[in-house]
């Protein structure tokens, strides 16, 4: 078996938290590749913008509520809605939906986006590449 070229991840200063969250989104281009940072509540996620149906920009789609089912009493339909707390994003090419947090398709939970890791050190949000 040939021996394969890894690269070691490195660390990557994309800014200063307080300045992007406020941005909620922030999409780069880091070494060829193009990672979208989000900034959810207190929390920072970021995903490989490639969406895994159809190779499309999945970062550079809308955020949105996570669209739910509503039912009425006695089991009835009551259309749908939107989920109160939950935003996806949602790729512009088919409209599949991924949770920010979970990068996960709310119904096909194998269906993923690809994670790239993230953190704040000192008021610095690094990305590791």
């Amino acid at each position: 078996m040939a021996a394969q070229n890894i690269k070691p991840l490195r660390d990557v200063v994309i800014g200063k938290y307080d300045q992007l969250r406020t941005r909620e989104r922030v999409v780069l281009d880091i070494d060829g590749k193009e990672v979208g940072v989000y900034f959810e509540g207190d929390e920072v996620r970021a995903w490989l913008n490639v969406c895994p149906h159809g190779g499309g920009p999945v970062c550079q789609g809308k955020i949105m509520p996570r669209t739910v089912h509503n039912f009425l009493p006695g089991g009835k339909s009551g259309g749908l809605g939107h989920h109160e707390s939950e935003r996806n994003i949602v790729c512009p090419w088919h409209g599949y939906e991924f949770g920010i947090l979970s990068g996960e398709h709310p119904i096909k939970s194998d269906v993923k986006l690809i994670a790239v890791p993230v953190r704040i050190s000192d008021g610095d949000v690094i990305l590791s590449v």
